[in-house]
């Protein structure tokens, strides 16, 4: 079973989120302690990270989806898991399902444990923490036996300085407004699951267990997230491979006749001129065919010259 755990600060995500990992025997991937898992085995993603906080920059996307891309190589994390504190926007929820598709391991569903505005403030800003052991407890909820002291091992309780009602709803306001669009892209494509929040930890429990039944048992199949549009390709502008001197001559012909001319136009050779030699000496141009009715005349009187001629050596 794989799914995204989906809730507001105070919503009460990190707890139930170690409670299905222990039943479903599958890894509770945070995003925070993977970055701080990196960090502190110096690994070439951890050295990334490293650098960007050191610059005071955000650590990127691509470091984070590396990092989880690592995690989910293991060995445990094969028959499914649970992904809390990533992804927080649009962005980030497409990268992931890119490389889920990769890794042919497809979000289950994307689960939102739903509590109000009022019942977050209540929760964070009444919120105590053990220095020593680390239990913690609410003073309207869950308080302590005694005040500001732990009942487990009797050390002080402490309260953090940003779990004021100043900075708690300007972190809520943040979270709406970076997630709401998440929630409604994963709700739009089917596959968002709402829990009530509210409530004792156990209930809360059995809600999401009953909500999950079918993914873990198989009944109820995934649906896969719509596949990314194509990036559209430009046509690269194809160079002329026209030699400049028929360029000339192409523009010359569209600007006289205003299209494009079948061919090139080729010069002709002139013809060559042939002269004969006359008894005086003197060249000539070539003779032009005679008309036919002229060549008759011509013949007929020749023949009479001959006749004349024959009578007289006769005589």
């Amino acid at each position: 079973m794989r799914i995204v755990l989906l809730g507001a600060p105070g919503s009460g995500k990190g707890t139930q989120a170690k409670k299905l990992a222990a039943k479903y025997r599958i890894p509770h991937i945070s995003t925070g302690d993977l970055l701080r898992a990196a960090l502190a085995a110096g690994t070439p993603l951890g050295q990334q990270a490293k650098a960007a906080m050191d610059a005071g920059q955000l650590v990127s996307d691509e470091i984070v989806l590396g990092i989880i891309r690592e995690r989910l190589r293991a060995s445990d994390a094969k028959k499914g898991f649970i992904l809390d504190g990533f992804p927080r926007n649009i962005a980030q929820a497409q990268s992931l399902d890119g490389m889920l598709r990769n890794l042919e391991q497809p979000l289950d569903c994307a689960v939102l444990l739903d509590v109000d505005f009022d019942v977050l403030m209540q929760r964070l800003t009444g919120r105590r923490t053990c220095e020593n052991c680390g239990a913690t407890y609410n003073i309207f909820t869950n308080p302590p036996r005694l005040d500001d002291q732990c009942d487990r091992c009797g050390a002080a309780l402490r309260h953090r300085a940003d779990d004021n009602e100043v900075t708690i709803g300007n972190r809520l306001r943040v979270y709406e407004s970076q997630t709401k669009p998440l929630i409604d892209m994963y709700r739009t494509q089917g596959r968002l699951e709402t829990v009530n929040g509210v409530g004792d930890e156990d209930v809360v429990l059995k809600r999401m267990l009953a909500m999950l039944e079918p993914f873990a048992k198989g009944t109820r199949k995934p649906k896969l997230p719509p596949l990314p549009a194509p990036i559209p390709v430009k046509a690269k502008p194809v160079k002329s491979v026209m030699p400049a001197k028929n360029k000339s001559l192409l523009a010359k012909s569209l600007k006289t006749h205003g299209k494009m001319p079948l061919k090139s136009p080729v010069k002709q050779a002139p013809p060559k001129k042939t002269s004969v030699k006359k008894a005086s000496g003197k060249h000539v141009g070539k003779k032009s065919k005679p008309k036919p009715g002229h060549a008759k005349k011509k013949s007929a009187k020749a023949a009479k010259s001959t006749k004349k001629h024959k009578r007289g050596k006769r005589r």
